[in-house]
C-alpha cells in the first residue's frame, strides 16, 4: 500500500511539517523525520509531494502550486467510500469526482452527513461557530491544526446546514483555510 503527503513550501520554509509527520505516524505506525528528507528549494509557493509505504520514502517531488478555482459544487452520496488514510490510489474518489457534471468540485455525503470534497476538508460558518464534519473522509492536517487551536469545532453537518451556512471554507495543506465566495450547488 502506498500513501502520500502534500506539503506546502514557501519562502525556503516547509509549512506545518509536524502535522504531516503525525499523520504519517498514524498511517503506518512509524516515525519519519520529514525535515531530514524534504526542504523548501525556493521562495516560491511549492507543493511537495512525498510518496511512501510502510517501509520507506519512495519519492519526493516539488512543483509550483496553482490553486483551482472552485465555485460550483455537486453533492454526491456514497455510503461505502473509505479514504481514512491518504492513499496514493484515489480510484474511489476519482469515480465520485467523475460524476460532477458541470460543477467544479464535489461534496461527498456519507450516511446523511457531509464529509469532504475530493481534495479538502470543509468548514461552514453557521453565524455563530465554524463547524467541520465530525466524521470526514480524511482527517486532514490543516483541519487538525485548526481544531487544536479551537478555531473550528466538530459537528455532524447535514445538507440543509451546508446550504444554509453563512460562509463556506475549504481546508487542506496547500490552501490552508480558504473561504469560497459566491458558491452554488448543482442539483
Amino acid at each position: 500500500m502506498e500513501y502520500f503527503e502534500s506539503i506546502a513550501c514557501e519562502e525556503f520554509d516547509v509549512l506545518n511539517i509536524a502535522y504531516h509527520e503525525k499523520r504519517i505516524m498514524n498511517t503506518i505506525s512509524k516515525n519519519f523525520s520529514l525535515s531530514e528528507i524534504i526542504y523548501a528549494p525556493s521562495n516560491k509557493y511549492l507543493k511537495c509531494k512525498v510518496i511512501y509505504n510502510d517501509d520507506e520514502i519512495i519519492s519526493v517531488e516539488y512543483d509550483l502550486y496553482k490553486k483551482r478555482e472552485i465555485k460550483r459544487f455537486k453533492i454526491i452520496e456514497d455510503n461505502d467510500i473509505n479514504y481514512s488514510k491518504k492513499y496514493l490510489n484515489r480510484d474511489g474518489i476519482n469515480k465520485l469526482f467523475s460524476q460532477k457534471e458541470k460543477a467544479d468540485e464535489i461534496i461527498i455525503l456519507r450516511n446523511g452527513f457531509i464529509t469532504d470534497t475530493s481534495i479538502s476538508n470543509i468548514v461552514i460558518f453557521d453565524g455563530d461557530n465554524y463547524l467541520t464534519p465530525k466524521n470526514p473522509l480524511l482527517y486532514g492536517t490543516t483541519r487538525a491544526r485548526y481544531l487544536e487551536e479551537r478555531k473550528i469545532f466538530e459537528k455532524d453537518i447535514t445538507v440543509e446546514m451546508l446550504k444554509n451556512a453563512k460562509k463556506l471554507f475549504l481546508l487542506n495543506a496547500m490552501i490552508d483555510f480558504d473561504e469560497i465566495k459566491d458558491y452554488s450547488f448543482l442539483s
